[in-house]
């Protein structure tokens, strides 16, 4: 019968299809070192991983197999190859005893072009393959997925824990520097002398000398928010000082500093002048009342006159205790025979809700004329016969001469659309461009990724742009964020004593 007749190509002829399968051989013998594995690669590639067993010699490898008519190529192609490596001996490994039959069957079904199948093993193998990728791209798809969800928990953890950590700096440090711009503030507003300003030519400030007779009592009232007094205690540093101001609410105590009980008396009267402070956060003023020592100074300075104060004793009560505050703290609803100071805050110090007070006692030791100088006790010689200097120059911190952190966030952002825009026409998005052209595998999913991928420039030049939009970021966290978490969150309300405060 002739070869092509009807179609029925390869019956009958024995002698022709041994010669051709002895040709095709020589063939493919010859077209080895053009086989290539690049476009199987690339099939994996949107996995992120190579193909199994790719750099190894496969067993019985046809390299010089070709698709079969009437059906897909690159499908075939592919499974194909993975029939040479994987499948076949996977299907040794299970049947040892079978590997020459179906190894030869294998083989020939090759041999005829991949025409038809000789046995069940071909076509069990081009199963197994098949079934084998759709496996492993599933499972690696899902894995891929699922670390990418991971990652992205990861950063909203992260992002979670900062900001409870700005919300600790907000409540420890920057309450405190809004409260002492609030104190400046209401220093340079009245019209009291400056201590420091009363010198005595070479020889420094003077020192005010005690007088004697009866105190004079100053202010005799005051209304809310008036400011009564300044207080000065050495132990806790030669720059520490406080304004005390009428009342006790909390709109007094965050913004103001120390408060004074209405109730009780005013500096130099008989009895108990009563104040009261936080121990943690808005500036904590009393928060250092532990390194109290019998003998230490409490000095007031009203208007005209200073108050000298000694330090005592200390208890602890609870905070129902309200005879702490009397006008004779050891004897509540006797006539008062001595000038007292009572200083109450929390206890313990860090404490939320408090469950105890500190309370610190002090008695008049003498006063003073402000117009005469400044107390002894607060001030100190330069060396043996230098001039004498008040302890404490008034120096303003430079964060408090901020109103608030507006200013900071508008900077920060002024600084960032300028870099942005320069960037943009320097260097445009030069990482968007390679991942679009394919130079650049793409990431994965990720939120502070995806913003530094948005930011034009280098690398250099996006990390500082993504560093510049988290720290405006983390000020307006600061500045809105953590008071109204602290006025509205039940919890963050009762640990923070906050509220907000109109000047």
């Amino acid at each position: 019968m002739k070869r092509g007749m009807n179609g029925m190509e390869g019956i009958g002829d024995t002698n022709d299809l041994d010669d051709d399968r002895e040709r095709r051989g020589g063939e493919s013998a010859g077209h080895d070192d053009d086989i290539e594995t690049t476009d199987l690669n690339d099939a994996f590639a949107d996995f992120g991983e190579t193909m199994p067993g790719q750099g190894q010699a496969p067993e019985t490898a046809n390299t010089n197999w070709q698709p079969a008519q009437g059906q897909d190529g690159d499908q075939d192609n592919f499974a194909g190859l993975i029939d040479d490596t994987t499948a076949q001996r996977a299907y040794r490994e299970e049947d040892p005893s079978q590997h020459g039959g179906r190894a030869a069957g294998h083989a020939a079904s090759h041999a005829r072009g991949g025409r038809g199948t000789t046995g069940d093993g071909s076509r069990r193998s081009n199963s197994y393959s098949r079934s084998y990728s759709r496996s492993y791209s599933r499972s690696h798809s899902a894995s891929k997925r699922l670390w990418t969800v991971l990652g992205i928990v990861a950063e909203l953890l992260f992002t979670m824990a900062g900001i409870c950590a700005l919300y600790i700096v907000w409540q420890m440090w920057w309450t405190g520097v809004q409260s002492e711009h609030t104190q400046v503030e209401q220093r340079q507003s009245v019209s009291w002398s400056d201590p420091s300003k009363s010198a005595n030519s070479a020889k420094g400030v003077s020192i005010a000398s005690p007088q004697n007779g009866t105190p004079p009592v100053q202010p005799e009232k005051a209304n809310t928010g008036d400011l009564i007094a300044q207080i000065y205690i050495p132990r806790f540093g030669d720059q520490w000082q406080r304004n005390i101001v009428e009342g006790t609410d909390m709109p007094q105590l965050n913004a103001h500093g120390i408060g004074h009980y209405t109730y009780t008396q005013m500096p130099g009267a008989l009895g108990n002048f009563a104040a009261a402070g936080h121990r943690a956060g808005y500036g904590q003023p009393l928060g250092d009342v532990d390194k109290l020592q019998v003998g230490d100074p409490i000095v007031l300075r009203t208007k005209d006159y200073w108050y000298v104060y000694t330090y005592t004793r200390y208890t602890i009560v609870s905070p129902d205790d309200v005879g702490v505050v009397a006008p004779d703290p050891d004897s509540p609803g006797t006539k008062p025979t001595e000038r007292l100071i009572t200083l109450t805050t929390c206890e313990p110090k860090y404490s939320a809700p408090a469950s105890h007070r500190w309370i610190s006692y002090g008695k008049l030791k003498y006063w003073a004329k402000v117009s005469d100088g400044v107390p002894a006790e607060l001030t100190k010689q330069q060396g043996p016969g230098g001039a004498v200097q008040f302890i404490n120059n008034e120096k303003q911190s430079f964060a408090s001469k901020l109103p608030s952190l507006v200013p900071v966030l508008v900077a920060a952002l002024i600084v960032y659309l300028v870099l942005f825009v320069m960037a943009a026409l320097l260097w445009r998005w030069p990482l968007r461009r390679a991942i679009r052209d394919g130079e650049v595998k793409r990431p994965t999913a990720s939120i502070y990724g995806g913003l530094m991928r948005l930011q034009p420039g280098v690398k250099p030049v996006r990390i500082l742009l993504l560093l510049i939009l988290i720290f405006a970021a983390a000020v307006a966290v600061v500045q809105w964020g953590c008071p109204w978490a602290a006025a509205n969150i039940p919890l963050l309300r009762q640990m923070s004593n906050f509220v907000a405060v109109t000047k």
